[in-house]
């Protein structure tokens, strides 16, 4: 039994030990088209994916502290990483809002997850949500950080439907180093980032 354990696991490891494929990707193609684009030899001035940090937020857990718990396991499988449970800071009688109890979870993913994740969201989520028609584009912070909202959990392919019955939104927050919003905009796009097009820019080149 030993043995066949052991064989089982082997594959796993082997899986963990090959790098990301957007990862890989940005080190062979998207860091020297940037470098080109932005006119720098310098590699550590362009801008890079530092961290993803994929939020919920349960307000129904006020009444309901099962849903902590549903949403926290929901996050789990979709990140591969054990979420941490945030807490309010302050007191809202009207809401029925104590100080430190349990409203939401979130995960902070780098390096070879962070990656995975970014992925799997462009390539499997994104095209799952209903009547999608891109990102908007200007989602930026003023920072090159940029934040985007899903409404339904279940765009992510890994949850089981029949187990995750209860709609669940997120909030997902890409961290880049840079500080630029345009030069975010580009890497993203490099990634594959399903920006909309935006209707004014199309009606100007059509007139030209």
């Amino acid at each position: 039994m030993a043995k066949k354990a052991k064989q089982a696991e082997a594959p796993k490891e082997q899986v963990e030990g090959v790098a990301p494929r957007l990862a890989e990707r940005y080190e062979k193609e998207i860091r020297s088209t940037l470098a080109k684009k932005l006119g720098r030899s310098n590699p550590h001035a362009l801008p890079r994916l530092r961290k993803i940090v994929v939020n919920m937020g349960v307000g129904s857990a006020i009444s309901e502290k099962k849903h902590i718990e549903e949403a926290t396991a929901a996050l789990s499988q979709i990140t591969g990483q054990k979420p941490l449970v945030t807490k309010s800071r302050v007191a809202i009688a009207n809401f029925r809002l104590r100080e430190g109890l349990a409203i939401g979870c979130k995960v902070t993913l780098r390096g070879p997850r962070m990656y995975e994740f970014l992925d799997r969201l462009i390539s499997l989520a994104l095209p799952r949500v209903r009547d999608f028609r891109g990102l908007n584009p200007n989602a930026f912070d003023g920072h090159g950080n940029y934040s985007l909202g899903l409404s339904e959990q279940l765009v992510f392919p890994e949850l089981n439907p029949d187990k995750f019955l209860r709609p669940q939104g997120m909030n997902v927050t890409l961290v880049i180093s840079g500080g630029s919003d345009d030069e975010s905009r580009e890497l993203l796009r490099a990634f594959g980032m399903p920006f909309k097009v935006e209707e004014a820019e199309a009606g100007k080149a059509g007139a030209a």
